[in-house]
């Protein structure tokens, strides 16, 4: 790959005449990185997609073919993702439930829209992985008939599929009024009884892990209970009996149905893993003595997720925020409360609270303010990317607190050109400041230039359109491939380099001719 060439492709001031001059040359690696221009035209999609029909699902995906560019029969795959798109011809369909190639029908299967009786056809499929394909997102009648169907790799799909029916779900997890399956994808592969070895190193198996088969298809049946745990339209009394299941497998998908009854709740509380307990904790069926019980949990990261509890109470969410390292971001509850909560969370004494309040992004102009004067670094590190904080406040922050909460300040969106080069001399800067800085778009050629000799923020530098071109044109030569590429994408790359690094590339594909 020429990595200048793939930064040249991707350039968004690249005119569309070179745009053309490269179609008319590009090799693979080329085709599929102009593929990805969001400026296209479809004009040059049709080029670009008859000069290499390989990128032609890439183009299809970004809505630059229409049908009538496409030869379902020439070019079945970007026939199948225009299908995918909602864009193909119905009689594409027809066409490609017949292909020999299973990948192709199972792509098909997967498609919205498709004909009854392309549908009809794709349900009886000889090969099971096609019909499970088509059972994970057919509609409810199709999904119904397919719950009795003798492989069980597709009663595994039904039992995913949301428009599956409450009943049949029901009948999938206990069997009842299912005839028996008779296939699994082990039992098909292997002799049985067969237990897949889990430390198997076979290049060509594709089981999975503990993967078994005496005749009953037990692993498979075991993953079709887990689907419809974990399916909202399986009825709640159809799940209940799993809450004390000795598989984490089956109680994990229980802990996280929106539809538990409370004292489903208070045994899925006590439960021995910490993972079970956490899918509770951030459950919005998890009512509040249940959150006050997890709130005492041992495992952080049960009081982590408890702390994105859409209800969870606000004295619980500040000892969490405390205790847990939960206010990174802003929470759902912080996001949901009311006028008076907000001021009361930042009026708090405790910085735990005021810092859980600094993450909202429209807090009135006061409050923010006087947030960011707070004495605490962690609540002014969480309030420094607030939009609208003055320059005179953001300097003050820095200095007050320094390397704590230079990579948020960096981040700012109104931070100016000066305030950014004012970090860059703060010493020393944390990574996280140099890349920030070096991503800014309000960063100055001054300090871009500083962060040139920063490995990580290098790349990001060399992207930048502030960045002087006679400094991008150097680093077209830099070692550093990743910053070769940046340069070459930079929208400030001077047009006569650009002409000349077309024209490079015209003079090899003629001296290759």
């Amino acid at each position: 790959m020429n990595h200048v060439l793939s930064g040249l492709a991707a350039n968004p001031a690249l005119p569309s005449e070179l745009v053309d001059r490269l179609i008319a040359v590009a090799d693979a690696d080329l085709a599929h990185d102009l593929a990805d221009r969001e400026d296209l035209g479809h004009g040059q999609a049709v080029a670009l997609f008859s000069h290499d029909p390989e990128c032609g699902v890439r183009l299809a995906y970004a809505g630059k073919l229409t049908a009538a560019d496409v030869d379902p029969v020439a070019q079945p795959d970007t026939a199948l993702a225009l299908l995918d798109e909602g864009s193909g011809s119905p009689e594409w369909a027809r066409l490609l439930a017949a292909d020999p190639a299973v990948e192709r029908r199972e792509k098909l299967a997967a498609c919205p829209g498709l004909p009854a009786d392309v549908v009809d056809r794709l349900a009886a499929d000889p090969d099971p992985c096609v019909v499970a394909e088509l059972a994970l997102r057919t509609a409810s009648e199709t999904a119904a008939r397919l719950a009795g169907h003798p492989h069980a790799e597709v009663r595994r799909a039904v039992a995913f599929n949301e428009a599956t029916p409450p009943d049949v779900l029901a009948a999938l997890i206990t069997g009842e009024g299912l005839p028996p399956a008779r296939h699994c994808l082990v039992c098909d592969r292997e002799a049985t009884p067969f237990a897949h070895d889990p430390e198997c190193s076979l290049p060509d198996c594709h089981l999975g892990p503990g993967d078994s088969c005496d005749g009953s298809h037990e692993s498979t049946v075991h993953e079709i209970r887990i689907a419809a745990l974990g399916n909202p339209g399986t009825p709640t009394d159809a799940v209940v009996p799993f809450a004390d299941h000795p598989s984490i497998q089956l109680r994990r998908p229980l802990a996280t149905r929106p539809d538990l009854p409370p004292e489903v709740c208070a045994r899925l509380a006590a439960d021995p893993v910490p993972g079970v307990r956490a899918d509770l904790a951030e459950n919005p069926a998890t009512g509040e003595d249940v959150i006050r019980v997890l709130a005492r949990d041992r495992d952080p990261q049960v009081r982590r997720a408890l702390a994105r509890h859409p209800r969870v109470p606000l004295d619980v969410l500040t000892e969490l925020a405390r205790t847990a390292k939960a206010a990174a971001t802003l929470l759902p509850r912080v996001a949901a409360a009311t006028a008076a909560e907000i001021e009361d969370l930042a009026r708090s004494p405790d910085p735990a609270a005021r810092m859980l309040v600094a993450q909202r992004r429209d807090l009135p102009p006061e409050m923010r303010d006087a947030l960011a004067g707070d004495p605490d670094a962690k609540v002014v590190k969480s309030v420094a990317p607030h939009p609208g904080l003055s320059e005179s406040l953001l300097r003050a922050m820095t200095d007050r607190h320094g390397v704590r909460v230079l990579a948020k300040v960096a981040t700012n969106p109104d931070a100016s050109p000066a305030l950014l080069e004012y970090l860059t001399r703060q010493a020393p800067p944390p990574q996280k400041a140099f890349r920030a800085i070096a991503g800014h778009p309000n960063a100055s050629a001054e300090a871009l230039l500083s962060y040139l000799a920063d490995r990580e923020a290098r790349p990001r530098a060399a992207g930048h359109p502030a960045l002087p071109p006679r400094v991008i044109v150097e680093l077209l030569s830099d070692e550093d491939a990743q910053v070769a590429e940046a340069a070459a994408a930079n929208p400030s790359l001077p047009p006569a380099v650009m002409r000349e690094l077309v024209s490079s590339v015209d003079r090899l594909a003629v001296k290759g001719g």
